[in-house]
């Protein structure tokens, strides 16, 4: 904006049509005093100042506003049809003007003059603003840094303070803070502790959850440098992530031993009891088999009913004696993983037509979407069904009121694995529940009155899938249904 200043009515309205008509913005003074005031409460780019004026003329004007700090740097344009002589005009820009144009004025001359000091009056602003918004740009980044520093600073105290072995990696994988719990299991800050030789290596799980951009974690036995005893650690090592991109990870081993040992006892004790118990009720199996032989009962009759009632808590009793069995071999690492070159597409197909011939009263609904994959990969193709006809089983048990399980199957050649989903659409599991369906005897207190189980059945499934080098999980919403999936590498 430009302020005209002139005690002379008619000069203001010619100029203030003249700058209006080439699109300035114009504010008008009749007096020194006025102009100071508005001077003072606006902002303007120009200011065009009459000399002869009563009271306070333009050089006391000009000579005023170079007091203020927020005036000091306006250009002034003097206009005189009087004081024309050399002293008045040095005089002119002595006190802080910028020119000093004659009357009469020439509306060409005085135009360009105009446009000229208000560019640059513009760009000096510009220029003002843009210095100042770097000095807060630096002013903010050294804040930050200076925040930052603080908050690593107490990140690795806290660190520090851990009873865990606890460590950070930079964005490429490579240690770069250990706390000093660290040091009672590895000489050297950028090597991890030894690991048991039957125990995964942990620079090579690692790397392969950073391709992935997936937090690890992993039961490993590391080495304690002082006694030379192995001791189970649960390490877990996350990825922090900035606008999308890992930043850095964290990690922590947390010391396990004491509990693997009571695990390994309870497990014992369940391994003894499982192989007790299965002699018996092979056994009772055979007898009531035989039982039923010789009786010849008549189907539509209560005593055959009964007799199949019997049976059929017999193989529920066997089934969970079996994988009792399988968690002890688990836990033992002993469960054999027979891989060898399978058609996926025929084992998807062999679950699907035992869970349709094994569930013929609910009339259930399979659905298979997507591309059969009919390909070879490494697996064990009795576990792999296993898992298979658990996920099913679950999608049927879980959902009462309705009998439509969706399976779909895709290849991903990125990833060079396969990916397979199964889909129910029944009660669902809450979110905060979901990362602990495959814990072991884990069971979601919601739907545990109401269905049984022992919860060791995905438990299973996860560890069978883990030695396949695949990945296991679910997604689900609470009365909508639940898609457990896993995938299995192409090689």
């Amino acid at each position: 904006m430009i302020l005209i200043v002139d005690d002379n009515q008619n000069n203001l309205y010619s100029l203030k049509k003249l700058l209006e008509s080439k699109d300035f913005q114009v504010d008008i003074a009749s007096s020194g005093e006025e102009a100071l005031g508005k001077a003072l409460k606006n902002d303007y780019a120009l200011i065009i100042l009459d000399v002869q004026m009563p009271d306070m003329d333009g050089f006391e004007v000009a000579e005023t506003l170079a007091d203020y700090s927020k005036t000091k740097e306006i250009p002034i344009i003097f206009l005189s049809a009087v004081n024309t002589k050399k002293k008045f005009i040095t005089r002119g820009y002595a006190s802080g003007g910028k020119d000093y144009v004659t009357k009469p004025i020439d509306p060409e001359i005085l135009l360009l003059k105009v446009k000229t000091f208000y560019s640059l009056q513009e760009q000096n602003l510009a220029m003002k603003k843009a210095q100042q918004g770097l000095e807060l740009e630096v002013k903010g980044r050294r804040e930050s840094q200076v925040i930052m520093k603080s908050q690593i600073d107490h990140f690795h105290l806290m660190l520090e303070s851990l009873p865990q072995i606890a460590f950070t990696l930079n964005e490429d994988g490579i240690v770069d803070f250990v706390n000093r719990k660290w040091h009672e299991y590895s000489d050297s800050e950028h090597e991890f502790p030894e690991t048991h030789f039957d125990d995964h290596n942990i620079k090579e799980e690692f790397e392969r959850c950073k391709k992935k951009g997936k937090a690890l974690e992993l039961e490993v036995r590391i080495k304690n440098i002082e006694s030379g005893d192995y001791r189970y650690h649960l390490l877990r090592v996350t990825p922090v992530y900035e606008e999308n991109t890992i930043k850095n990870w964290v990690g922590t081993f947390t010391d396990i031993d004491d509990q693997k040992k009571v695990e390994k006892e309870k497990d014992e004790f369940l391994s003894i009891a499982s192989h007790e118990l299965k002699t018996p009720l092979t056994s009772i199996k055979a007898y009531v088999q035989l039982l039923d032989r010789k009786l010849k009962l008549d189907k539509e009759g209560a005593e055959a009913g009964f007799m199949i009632k019997v049976q059929d808590q017999i193989e529920k009793l066997n089934t969970l004696i079996t994988d009792l069995l399988d968690v002890s071999k688990i836990e033992n690492g002993k469960l054999k993983i027979n891989r060898k070159p399978t058609n996926i597409g025929n084992v998807i197909q062999n679950a699907i037509d035992t869970i349709l011939q094994t569930h013929e009263d609910r009339q259930v609904k399979i659905d298979w979407h997507g591309m059969k994959p009919d390909i070879l990969i490494p697996l064990d193709e009795i576990r792999i069904e296993q898992v298979l006809i658990n996920f099913l089983t679950n999608a049927i048990k879980y959902s009462p009121q309705n009998n439509q399980v969706i399976v779909t199957t895709f290849v991903d050649e990125e990833e060079q694995e396969v990916k397979v989903n199964i889909t129910d659409f029944g009660i669902g599991i809450p979110d905060i529940k979901q990362d602990a369906v495959f814990h072991k005897f884990y069971r979601v207190e919601e739907s545990s009155l109401q269905f049984q189980g022992m919860g060791i059945g995905l438990f299973i499934c996860s560890e069978i899938i883990k030695q396949h080098h695949g990945n296991i999980g679910v997604s689900s919403k609470v009365d909508e249904g639940s898609t457990f999936y896993f995938t299995l590498p192409l090689n």
